[in-house]
């Protein structure tokens, strides 16, 4: 944690890094130059400021500058990105500025993050203050995106129209997401000037300022020149890569990056809130919602199983499968005997202790547990009917059967049919013991070892989605539902 103050002199406290993101498709046009150089000046400038340096890339220009000797050990930006704690990585390294070492093999975990927070969400909870740089590779991969979103700053470096014409994927990365383009800014880098051209727009500064602002792109006043010096200072017989700020003095690139860490500064005084900060706000705020909703679902299920009535705490090994009606009033676990013997008894046809349930049953108990199962109400003509469905987890219709539904009408029930009706009875039955207009029972199989899994937010909102999913392509697939009993 650092502690400063805001410009209007009250007290700041950090508890989250600021992110500063450099990127670009296009390579070659001083990325990583940038990044390291603008580390060691934020570090001279602010002797107090954390200042921490990452990379996504594979060229380890990073350990070359700032390693003292054989690192400490610990790990490598390929274990930050699998999980461990930013601050157990971390590595004081020349000029006072931190890093953590790069890695080769951060390709073969890119299916880890899917989603572009995760990033994110592992500096929220890294346990480093100050400012954190992400020097990233030249593509617009997995990682790239990753650290596009949590960046409070983004610097895009462009030389030449190619690199302008580049930015146009940053942007539209920008737009799919949702984030906000104030962060993200364009700034000329190994600009020659020596170059001059005819007419309003004199040197190349001015002309990629100019069609950055064509295309509504917000371009820094600022820039970087090309300086013979600075590339000499990654070649040399010491095998070292030397910094602008000790190595380059007396030259235009040394003023121009003094003017440019002095921008980032003001940036940095004026963000009360860094993006990191912001999303694990909303994280925390989230996984409250996500756990009320969760106690709320445990709280409403039945008690008892639907199809014996007996209550489920007594035998909870033998919940096998979860049902839930359609408008959500119903829900609860099934036990496992007793849905699939109602199965076996009224939808397939065979009888209790038949030689044809106990051939059928394996097949029954597979299927039921590969599938969801639609129980639909309705009228046939003057007839209830049961239209009863299943559907593979592709949403494909699997098996179908209409059930005539004799005995809610006063009727003497059909044995066979007794576990059925006893089941569309206490979760689908309304008022005057009518079945609910419009509702329709889905039972979705689950682990029985834990089966209050599927009430979690992400697999519960799965089911939400698989069900509705089903509903679509039931309504462009097949006949349309009957109308449901009223």
């Amino acid at each position: 944690m650092s502690q400063s103050t805001f410009d209007d002199g009250t007290l700041r406290l950090q508890t989250h890094p600021y992110i500063i993101t450099v990127a670009s498709e296009k390579g070659g046009v001083g990325k990583t130059t940038l990044a390291t150089n603008l580390a060691i000046y934020l570090k001279a400038m602010r002797e107090d400021l954390p200042v921490t340096i990452i990379s996504f890339d594979n060229h380890f220009t990073i350990d070359l500058m700032f390693k003292i000797n054989e690192p400490k050990v610990g790990g490598t930006v390929r274990d930050l990105l699998m999980g461990r704690p930013m601050n157990e990585l971390f590595q004081l390294g020349q000029y006072g500025v931190g890093y953590i070492p790069s890695s080769t093999g951060l390709e073969n975990i890119q299916y880890l993050f899917g989603a572009p927070m995760a990033l994110a969400r592992l500096l929220a909870g890294s346990g480093v203050a100050g400012i954190v740089i992400i020097d990233t590779r030249p593509e617009l991969n997995v990682f790239t995106l990753n650290a596009l979103y949590a960046a409070d700053q983004v610097l895009v470096p462009v030389k030449d129209l190619p690199s302008l014409e580049n930015c146009k994927n940053i942007f539209a990365l920008f737009d799919r997401y949702g984030i906000e383009k104030k962060s993200l800014t364009l700034l000329p880098c190994l600009i020659d000037g020596r170059i001059r051209f005819e007419g309003a727009h004199r040197d190349q500064k001015s002309l990629l300022q100019s069609l950055a602002a064509d295309r509504g792109y917000h371009c820094l006043d600022l820039s970087i020149s090309k300086s013979p010096k600075v590339e000499s200072l990654g070649t040399n017989p010491d095998g070292k890569i030397y910094p602008i700020l000790t190595h380059a003095r007396g030259t235009e690139v040394f003023k121009q990056y003094a003017l440019l860490t002095r921008h980032i500064l003001r940036e940095f005084d004026a963000t009360r809130e860094p993006r990191c900060q912001y999303n694990s706000t909303f994280d925390r705020q989230r996984y409250l919602r996500e756990k009320d909703a969760y106690l709320a679902r445990l709280e409403s299920l039945a008690e008892r199983c639907p199809i014996c009535g007996v209550a489920l705490a007594e035998g909870p090994e033998r919940r096998r499968f979860y049902y839930e009606t359609s408008d959500g009033v119903t829900r609860g676990f099934l036990h496992n005997d007793c849905f699939v013997e109602m199965l076996c008894g009224t939808l397939y046809g065979p009888y209790d202790h038949s030689q044809g349930v106990r051939i059928a049953r394996p097949l029954i108990i597979e299927n039921a547990c590969r599938s969801v199962s639609l129980f639909m109400p309705g009228l046939l003509g003057d007839v209830d009917i049961l239209d009863f469905r299943q559907f593979d987890p592709a949403c494909r219709l699997i098996f179908r059967r209409e059930v005539p539904l004799a005995g809610f009408a006063g009727e003497e029930q059909n044995k066979s049919r007794q576990r059925l009706h006893l089941l569309l009875n206490q979760a689908q039955v309304g008022f005057a013991g009518r079945l609910r207009a419009g509702s329709w029972l889905a039972v979705h199989p689950v682990d029985p070892a834990n089966p209050e899994k599927v009430l979690r937010e992400d697999n519960y909102q799965a089911v939400r989605r698989l069900q509705t999913r089903i509903v679509d392509s039931r309504e462009d697939a097949y006949p349309s539902l009957p109308t449901c009993l009223n």
